[in-house]
């Protein structure tokens, strides 16, 4: 079971290079309900002051350590001499630590992209404000004194259409705010032994840049042409020593959606960062599935890009906020081009957050049905912010919707009879076995042959576990689970339960006798015996991960049972 830390939220301060200093505000707790924070490895929102002639702070934290940064900056620096605010991107989360900086410091000017300025304005709509728009032209550069001379890159995405890239010359520090992130706590500022910080650099991709695989590519490529000693991300670590591996590490995860054969349209917008959350927990389940998505944002995103984009799609999903009881125009507006483009035989799937009513969801809805597509999951309907339970059941509706698409594929495609190959990998053999987990409100379970004990000391095994399955983004390293090994002559009934297909979010467990292990999963009582695990490696293995796991205790049910055993004839399929 994870350990829940309590630590308080704090800052650390420390010099990265000259003139240049780390502001890292830290929460070892789960922040906030993103998709891309499951993991709850806590995480750092890191700011950087350049203290040239003119001071310039880069990336404050959003509200959530509004109070403890602002601080830390009052004691470590003469906050009088601030001049500007870069901002990577800008949302009403950050716009309150913005507000409470301009109560003490009135005269900032704040540095943004074109779509910051408009997006800073309309957060902070009652005071007038000293913006500087950069628009990523090679004449722009803003001049700090002391040779920090700073350039300005726009790397756009439909989560963050306002995202602006820093490089400064002097120093060699790319600032790349949401890029080369990853949400994880602790007291190590560079990546030193970045290897074991792979896991959750690739979480935080698949997480967040995976819908935007196409413009990710375009980002890569711009920020190629200047030379950086070190990456300086929005959270986590600073990239020095795996920075080569991450950059190719980016380019082939991309190049990996982008070369998927089906490609789901998610086309949403968002009043609050609600129907975001969703979008990208639908992205999340749908990309974990070999599916490729193309993520729009409706409010920025032309006519002519959304139906180009919608005319090639395998399957679309649309996702809207009620505002004032109607969807927004931009949606309407989207809505319009899905019903005149795509044919009626693709799949289709409608999401959103509302307040006090849901009308928006309910109109796409009925015009959707009304035309005569078919929806692969049931209207996803969420009032004001999403929980962990929410964002599981929209990440498992997302994979349903690809496996779906795939199946679709598969029926057009006959499977052929099996090679000699197949035939023999399919006598290797395995032990019936059901993985149990529970991590919080979040429950999950899944069928396994795939399961062999791997080490003697301590006592380990390993497990196979499909991309597509729900329960994978519950097997991280620290995440603790029951193996529950079937017993011959008493497996068919928990076979038949646990192959069925569940509804996104429904509960795996109903009328199924469990007790609770000491890890918090549950034990099948049914069971021959089992085995409490806990996660301690996986590995990316072609349309797998291989998880390795040591046994912490375990116990026979009954002694006189058998091990039920999966005997197959063929070794493509289970």
């Amino acid at each position: 079971m994870i350990a829940t830390l309590t630590k308080p939220r704090d800052v650390q301060i420390l010099p990265i290079a000259p003139e240049t200093t780390i502001v890292r505000s830290r929460s070892w707790n789960r922040l906030r309900f993103e998709i891309e924070y499951a993991l709850e490895r806590g995480t750092t929102a890191n700011s950087f002051v350049i203290s040239a002639e003119q001071k310039a702070i880069i990336d404050p934290p959003g509200e959530s350590f509004t109070e403890v940064y602002l601080n830390a900056l009052k004691q470590r620096f003469n906050l009088d001499r601030v001049r500007y605010v870069i901002l990577g991107h800008v949302n009403p989360n950050r716009a309150e630590t913005l507000k409470a900086m301009l109560e003490i410091m009135p005269n900032i000017t704040f540095v943004c992209s074109n779509p910051g300025a408009i997006a800073l304005r309309n957060a902070i709509p009652d005071q007038p404000l000293k913006i500087i728009v950069m628009r990523g032209s090679s004449d722009e550069v803003l001049d700090l004194g002391n040779g920090h001379q700073l350039q300005f890159i726009p790397v756009p995405t439909p989560r963050y259409p306002d995202s602006l890239c820093t490089y400064d010359p002097k120093t060699q520090i790319l600032y790349t705010d949401k890029l080369y992130g990853a949400h994880i706590c602790g007291d190590q500022v560079f990546d030193e032994g970045w290897t074991s910080l792979k896991d959750d650099r690739r979480y935080y991709y698949d997480c967040l840049m995976a819908p935007h695989a196409r413009q990710v590519s375009s980002a890569i490529e711009k920020l190629t042409d200047y030379p950086a000693r070190f990456y300086a991300p929005g959270h986590g670590p600073l990239v020095r020593y795996g920075l080569t591996e991450l950059t190719q590490s980016y380019r082939d995860w991309s190049q990996a959606q982008r070369s998927q054969d089906q490609t789901v349209a998610l086309l949403y917008a968002s009043a609050y960062g609600n129907t975001t959350a969703l979008a990208q927990a639908i992205a999340r389940g749908i990309t974990k599935a070999g599916v490729a998505v193309e993520s729009i944002n409706c409010e920025v995103t032309e006519p002519s890009e959304i139906q180009a984009i919608v005319e090639k799609c395998s399957g679309f999903i649309i996702g809207s906020p009620t505002l004032g009881g109607h969807a927004p125009t931009p949606i309407q507006t989207a809505l319009g081009i899905l019903l005149s483009s795509v044919p009626t035989d693709k799949p289709a799937g409608v999401f959103g957050s509302f307040g006090w009513s849901g009308e928006a969801i309910d109109l796409l809805e009925s015009k959707l049905k009304d035309a005569g597509y078919r929806f692969e999951f049931e209207p996803i309907r969420v009032k004001f912010k999403p929980t962990e339970l929410t964002l599981k059941a929209c990440e498992e509706a997302g994979t349903d919707f690809a496996q779906a698409l795939k199946k679709a594929k598969k029926v057009r495609t006959p499977r052929q009879p099996a090679t000699s190959l197949e035939q023999a990998v399919g006598r290797i053999v395995g032990s019936l076995c059901i993985v149990t987990i529970k991590q919080g409100e979040v429950s999950g379970a899944m069928l396994a042959s795939w399961v062999s004990q791997a080490t003697f000391t301590p006592p380990g095994i390993t497990i196979a576990i499909a991309k597509d399955r729900a329960i994978e983004s519950l097997m991280y390293p620290g995440h603790t689970f029951v193996l529950n090994i079937l017993e011959e002559g008493k497996h068919l009934g928990l076979m038949k339960h646990f192959l069925k297909p569940f509804a996104p979010g429904e509960d795996r467990f109903a009328n199924v006798e469990t007790e609770t292990a000491n890890n918090d999963s549950p034990i099948l009582k049914d069971a021959l015996a089992y085995l409490e695990c806990c996660v301690q490696t996986r590995m990316e293995c072609g349309d797998h991960w291989v998880i390795y796991a040591t046994i912490d205790r375990g116990q026979v049910l009954n002694a006189e049972g058998k091990t039920a055993i999966h005997h197959r004839k063929s070794g493509s399929h289970y």
